[in-house]
């Protein structure tokens, strides 16, 4: 039953005697952070024993959230008021005694020293290009730091705002994986090389900065910080179960906040995961025990454990929400759009102000800075006082629209280091909006901006349409709406005799606006960028997931961290000892290994994050050249789309960044082109566009590769224009194919390049004897996956994946398999099981006729029923048979680890009848079953080797199992050895051979499973 005793709530710690859970052994579901990694030890503090945490991340990507102890699944849903009468503020709970650096409170016991993992490569970049050092106010705070909570490490952006510490895994993260108001700290010591240590009553983080000045900075800010009061206490707290994936935690509604915590114990600490704020959220019931709270960056699906609890849940948000969003009707008009619920600038909620040409939505401190830019440039308006402004065609447009379109157009491109933030200077603020629309630097321009004339003609033809979006982007690169040529009709006219008020309440408010001109790269650069013969620096990094981090020292912490998505170009460097080049918007790097091994496994690394899925293993092995461009032409035809541009040693392939999909109608999008070097007839660079053109000798004509099932260009003639982001990456890729061709010319005994599609190795390339065909990538996807992470899961296909989920990736499995978004975690598996059951139903031909299996299945006896099997299994199509093969195989291994998953083969077989006959029965369960036990005999054996062997010879076969070769020549050797063999002794000899082959494969298949051991060392 819910409690409603307003008595009953817990004010946020520091709480001397607060109620606790009496049971002190946790059930934990995941680690505090979702990237935590090192080994878990014994040591000092209990912060080191199993903790469990929420990460935002988790709830769409990386698996289980964390738990609460079972006390909490007893706790229930507490309203309490908002200023309680005679509120007591207890005293603050007494640090923990001091000891000396490494001494552990257990005597005899000695601590593991903690140190960041060891660098991996060298790395030199322009000395300025390091933000961090800028000045900072002795209680706003913001740097890199190592990060220790027992012996799980990361590397965490943290920030301080003289209340709250956060620790981000990125810097542009809309939620963090670490939070605590600074009111819950009770100690802070200092300790050597860059340490320092946080703690609370019952825990402590350990942190390291790269250099001794970040250490006394964040010392003397957090001591400056700690007499903070505690805020007033919750309005409403109580555990939640978190769907997608389903995994507990607790929440709790701190004024106009959702504080998630990852148990109660985590509430009574004040250490909460992350926050979610109100004030751009909207609550909605989705059923009798859960609601879903929408924000414009994600969505959460949550239930609570009683139907009585729902309703607190409801109103206690939407009464926060609607305190947060005291504003006027035009303001919640324009909410509508959730992208509008923030700045578009700095991402400060509940924004007053808006750029009424821009379609942007601001807050007041960057209104400021764009009434600096001009009316020109921007026409600021604000949300509550100037009414008459507010059309009904300019509310339309900026709910449908609104700071999308406009960050769309004007921040195509912003690093992450330059990403402005709600807390930032007034001169950093000034000068990152200077940059975005005074100086263009961040924005992505229209194919046509190189020719003005051709842009008019454009704008004057997009305006009788209904395509804003082309409108504001050609609007944005530079197009006049004022009438230039009298001879002609201008784009306001036309577009109101079209009848599109959008287009014209979108043009009059552009007609006099005025943006910079298009420039190159090079030429278009902020004032205080590094000049060419700037100083550079040396330093030390090291690849985590899809995260570069740098260090001072090889055993110091991290300095700095490079988002590998913000990468436009990787080059080898040629000349240069096991060299490569990374180039940014804003950096250049030069990373340096100790030889070829150690470089090939960082850039593959590097590619395989940054690259869309589809791009083969060949492809990414062999590229030499790598850039994210715009793709202006192909094949005659204009186009404007962001593609990854690859040099192979035969050949050039562009990628389309998105895939084209059924539910991707709006996004115009070009399919991949391969060109090999030897078709390339010219090429040519344009360096004042940043442009090169490549041609071959033939037309281009589309095909369909049925196996990836997506089109693609094969290559007979066409000619593609491609568009750099910068300069640098635009000089350095046509350097890199000029080299290529010429290497290609000089070697006329080259081979002929390889098919990439068949690189592709074979699922068992050890047991793929005898078998043709081929197995669909998305199968193959799927039972590697599940035999990697998977085996030792309890009920694997049996448990059900989240529907929404295994949606998408039977969707993903279909058109790019190499990039379904398959986790490895427990719900992650059991989504790819459900996954690959739901692929596999869909082949409806890969049994074609269930009738002739079920006659089969019924034969009495073994021996002529297995024969009938195989003889069925001879008549399907090669693809079929080895699809099959593929599938029995896995279920094979599925079942050896029974006593740990609990799924026999019974158990396997009444799952899959369904999906493999879309029927179920008796007779179809025991076939199943007995092609999952001797899936070796029926599949992998040559079948003329179970006739009698007396009068047949043995010969060689080079698809025969060499251990069945060695079984045939042993049973033949015997009966040789007997002079008179009685038919019931031959029986007997083949009843043994059966078992032996049983016991041989059963072998084959346990080198298997340590052979899928391996691929997350090679795949990840």
């Amino acid at each position: 039953m819910s409690s409603l005793d307003p008595t009953a709530g817990v004010m946020l710690p520091p709480v001397e005697g607060a109620a606790e859970p009496t049971d002190e052994a946790e059930v934990p579901y995941v680690t505090v952070l979702s990237c935590w990694d090192g080994e878990e030890a014994d040591s000092e503090s209990s912060n080191e024993e199993e903790d469990t945490g929420v990460s935002p991340a988790s709830f769409a990507d990386d698996g289980p959230l964390g738990g609460d102890s079972p006390s909490d699944t007893a706790t229930h849903t507490h309203r309490v008021p908002i200023n309680p009468p005679g509120r007591i503020i207890p005293k603050r709970p007494a640090p923990p005694p001091p000891r000396a650096i490494g001494q552990s409170e257990k005597p005899g016991k000695r601590v593991k020293q903690k140190i960041p993992r060891a660098a991996t490569i060298r790395v030199s970049r322009k000395k300025c290009s390091n933000g961090s050092s800028r000045p900072q106010s002795t209680v706003v705070r913001s740097s890199w730091l190592d990060v220790w909570k027992g012996f799980r490490h990361n590397v965490l952006w943290a920030t301080l705002d003289g209340q709250q510490m956060s620790l981000w895994k990125k810097r542009t993260d809309r939620f963090s994986e670490v939070l605590f108001h600074v009111s819950s700290i009770t100690n802070v010591k200092t300790q050597d090389k860059g340490r320092f240590s946080v703690y609370f009553r019952k825990k402590h983080y350990d942190f390291m900065a790269h250099s001794d000045e970040v250490q006394d900075g964040w010392v003397a800010s957090l001591l400056a910080s700690r007499g903070q009061p505690s805020p007033p206490p919750a309005q409403l707290h109580g555990p939640i179960t978190i769907k997608e994936p389903r995994s507990r935690a607790y929440a709790a509604v701190w004024g106009h906040d959702l504080w998630i915590y990852p148990n109660k114990e985590g509430y009574l600490l004040g250490i909460a995961s992350f926050s979610v704020p109100l004030n751009v959220a909207a609550v909605k019931s989705t059923g009798k025990h859960s609601f879903t709270l929408i924000t414009p960056y994600k969505s959460f699906n949550l239930s609570v454990d009683s139907s009585k609890d729902l309703p607190l849940w409801l109103d206690g948000l939407s009464l926060s929400i609607r305190s947060a969003l005291s504003c006027s009707q035009v303001a919640m008009r324009l909410l509508e759009n959730p992208c509008n619920k923030v700045c578009g600038d700095c991402g400060s909620a509940n924004p007053e102000w808006a750029s009424v040409n821009l379609l942007l939505v601001i807050c007041e401190a960057c209104a400021g800075q764009h009434r600096a830019l001009g009316s020109n440039l921007s026409k600021v308006r604000s949300l509550k006082m100037d009414n008459k402004v507010w059309t009904e065609p300019l509310l339309q447009l900026f709910v449908a629209y609104g700071n999308r379109l406009a960050n769309q157009v004007w921040a195509a491109s912003v690093p992450a280091a330059e990403q402005l933030i709600p807390d930032s200077s007034d001169e950093e603020r000034s000068k990152f909006i200077q940059d975005k629309y005074s100086r263009g630097r961040y924005r992505r321009v229209h194919p046509l901006t190189s020719c003005l004339s051709l842009m008019d003609q454009r704008l004057r033809e997009v305006a009788c349409t209904d395509d804003i979006e082309e409108t504001m982007s050609l609007i944005c690169s530079g197009a006049k709406v004022r009438q230039t040529d009298p001879q002609s009709p201008s784009p306001i006219l036309l577009a109101e005799r079209a009848g599109h008020a959008l287009q014209s309440e979108l043009l009059r408010l552009n007609e006099y606006t005025e943006v910079p001109p298009h420039q190159p790269q090079s030429i278009n650069r902020r004032p205080d960028s590094a000049p060419s013969g700037e100083e550079e620096e040396e330093l030390h990094g090291k690849l985590e997931e899809d995260r570069f981090l740098f260090s001072v020292e090889n055993d110091s912490a991290a300095c700095d961290v490079l988002d590998l998505r913000e990468l436009l170009s990787v080059f080898i460097k040629y000349g240069a000892a096991n060299e490569f080049e990374m180039v940014t918007l804003s950096d250049q790097l030069i990373c340096a290994a100790d030889d070829h091994d150690t470089l090939m496994t960082h850039l593959l690394h590097i590619l395989k994050v940054i690259l869309p899925g589809g791009v083969s293993y060949a492809e990414v092995g062999g590229a030499s050249a790598v850039s994210k461009v715009c793709v202006v032409e192909v094949g005659g035809a204009s186009s404007q789309s962001d593609a990854w541009l690859l040099l192979c040693e035969d050949g050039v392939s562009i990628h389309p960044v998105h895939r084209h999909t059924h539910t991707d109608t709006h996004r115009h999008t070009h399919p991949t082109v391969r060109m090999e070097l030897s078709t390339i007839r010219h090429h040519e660079l344009d360096p004042s566009k940043n442009v090169i053109t490549m041609e071959t000798g033939d037309r281009c004509l589309p095909h369909t590769q049925q196996q990836q099932q997506q089109q693609q260009l094969k290559t007979e003639r066409m000619g593609v224009s491609l568009r750099f982001k910068e300069q640098h990456s635009c000089q350095s890729w046509f350097n890199h194919l000029q080299r290529a061709l010429t290497n290609h010319s000089s070697d006329p005994h080259r081979p002929p390049a390889a098919n990439h599609s068949s690189t592709r190795q074979a699922l068992y390339p050890d047991l793929d004897v005898g078998l043709r065909g081929s197995v669909p990538q998305g199968i193959e996807r799927c039972i590697s996956h599940i035999t990697a992470h998977g085996l030792k899961v309890e009920g694997v296909y049996r448990r059900c994946g989240l529907a929404a989920k295994v949606n998408q990736l039977v969707e993903a499995l279909m058109t790019s398999p190499s990039s379904a978004p398959l986790e490895s975690d427990e719900q992650g598996v059991l989504d790819a099981g459900s996954a690959l059951k739901q692929y596999v139903r869909q082949q409806q031909g890969l049994i074609p006729n269930v009738q002739p299996w079920l006659q089969a299945a019924v034969v009495s006896d073994q021996r002529s029923r297995f024969k009938a099997y195989q003889r069925l299994l001879r008549q399907l199509p090669d693809d079929n048979r080895a699809t099959l093969s593929a599938l029995f195989a896995h279920f094979y291994m599925v079942q050896v680890f029974s006593q740990v998953n609990k799924m026999s083969a019974q158990n396997l077989a009444l799952i899959l009848v369904p999906s493999l006959f879309h029927t179920l029965s008796q007779d179809l369960l025991t076939l199943t079953r007995e092609f999952i036990i001797h899936h070796p005999l029926l599949f992998l054996v040559n079948t003329q080797h179970t006739h009698t062997h007396t009068h047949t010879p043995h010969t060689s076969d080079p698809h025969t199992p060499i251990s069945h070769c060695f079984l045939c020549r042993h049973l033949r050797k015997r009966r040789r050895n007997r002079s008179q063999s009685s038919d019931e002794e031959e029986e007997e000899e083949e009843e043994e051979g059966r078992e032996i082959r049983s016991d041989i494969f059963s072998l084959h298949f346990s080198l298997i499973y340590l052979f899928y051991s391996f691929i997350p060392l090679f795949f990840g």
